[in-house]
């Protein structure tokens, strides 16, 4: 709940950046600048692994609103869930740190679209993660890419995504939803 907040100035913040600096294409790297809160962080005092994610989305809704998916999005009834996600960590953020989150999208296949985030602070990665997102209708089913580029403009230069994002989706992936999933745990 604490991040609706944020979430709220993000969405504030990137309408106006839209105004002054117009458009984002596909292919453009969103950027944001944030500072880890005291709600942010954990008992060791930094920040927690899991809010990086919740901060992650942060930057996919700037990168929504500039590049005007979220507009078509609204108008068409649409919606997109993150159906995979791995994160990295290479060193922690601190209490009141302030760090640049980029986002960019890495690519679409006939199934979902993927992006990337990175924490940065002073141009050094700090995380990663790489996020797949399958996009949904509100009157039930997925949104076919067709029907997504005819409304926002099929990408110009994007490019293929990597074997290796496709052998990650592909070893992370569960069962569909119609077929079963049992905890062979015992």
């Amino acid at each position: 709940m604490n991040v609706l907040w944020r979430t709220l100035l993000v969405h504030l913040f990137a309408r106006l950046r839209l105004r002054r600096e117009g458009w984002l294409s596909f292919q453009d790297v969103g950027r944001i600048r944030l500072t880890t809160l005291p709600t942010d962080i954990d008992v060791l005092r930094h920040m927690n692994n899991g809010r990086y994610l919740s901060l992650f989305d942060l930057g996919r809704w700037d990168l929504l609103v500039r590049t005007g998916m979220v507009d078509a999005m609204r108008r068409h009834g649409w919606y997109g869930v993150v159906s995979s996600e791995t994160i990295t960590f290479r060193k922690s953020l601190e209490l009141w740190q302030r760090f640049e989150l980029q986002t960019r999208m890495l690519g679409h296949d006939d199934r979902a679209l993927y992006l990337e985030h990175r924490a940065l602070v002073h141009g050094e990665i700090y995380a990663r993660a790489i996020i797949r997102i399958r996009m949904l209708k509100r009157s039930g089913g997925t949104l076919s890419h067709e029907e997504l580029f005819a409304a926002v403009g099929r990408p110009e230069g994007m490019p293929d995504v990597e074997p290796w994002v496709h052998d990650w989706a592909a070893a992370s992936a569960l069962p569909s939803t119609r077929q079963p999933a049992p905890s062979d745990w015992g």
